[in-house]
């Protein structure tokens, strides 16, 4: 009967801790650094280029963006997070080409994650453009 209370309480110890882990990792992917080397629109709102911090909240693949510049919240829009196939090379702000001002942002890439952050409908006149 030893062996069973002590298997069990190895069980309980390694429950815990996968739990945490995985919580820590999802609590620490909902903020991230992004660098835009030109304008871009977000949601109607023109970003001047600069460093920014995006942080997103939500459990789905649907969540709410929010860029901030130091402390101000300067947009907000809601965004899907997309697994990607590989990796990602480099940290990168996907970009929509408009006929007239700035380019819309599209998408946020991190580098070396396999997650990205899509905002509205995918379309060919994407283009990626580094932020680093």
């Amino acid at each position: 009967m030893k062996f069973a209370r002590v298997s069990v309480s190895i069980w309980k110890s390694l429950v815990l801790g996968l739990a945490l882990m995985l919580a820590s990792s999802a609590f620490a992917a909902t903020k991230a650094n992004l660098q835009l080397s030109h304008p871009v629109t977000v949601n109607g709102t023109t970003l001047k280029a600069g460093d920014y911090v995006v942080q997103w909240e939500g459990d789905g693949p649907n969540v709410e963006l929010s860029i901030l510049q130091g402390k101000n919240l300067v947009a907000k829009a809601p965004a899907h997070v997309v697994e990607l196939g590989t990796p990602a090379a480099d940290d990168a702000a996907v970009t929509r080409k408009n006929d007239s001002g700035p380019n819309s942002l599209a998408g946020i890439r991190f580098q070396g994650k396999r997650l990205s952050l899509e905002l509205g409908e995918a379309s060919d006149g994407m283009q990626a453009g580094s932020s680093k």
